[in-house]
């Protein structure tokens, strides 16, 4: 399971998520989307704490961040 997703018709590439990020797993694609804008996109996600500061960073709404449940013994 992916931890963050981008909907990169939505992004703007602004870098907000990707200065917002504290574990550096983000970074502009080198790809473009329709609208010509390079979209964010994850790119070390084993590093990733799913700590959502990204998707609070997002003006366009373009990023949903998943966690783990986590399993009750």
């Amino acid at each position: 399971m992916q931890k963050v997703e981008f909907d990169e018709e939505r992004c703007k590439g602004c870098e907000l998520c990707i200065d917002a990020c504290p574990r550096n797993v983000l970074a502009l694609a080198e790809h473009l989307n329709s609208k010509g804008f390079r979209p964010a996109t994850v790119v070390n996600e084993s590093q990733c704490t799913s700590c959502a500061f990204c998707a609070w960073m997002c003006p366009d709404v373009a990023i949903v961040v998943r966690r783990e449940e986590k399993k009750h013994a």
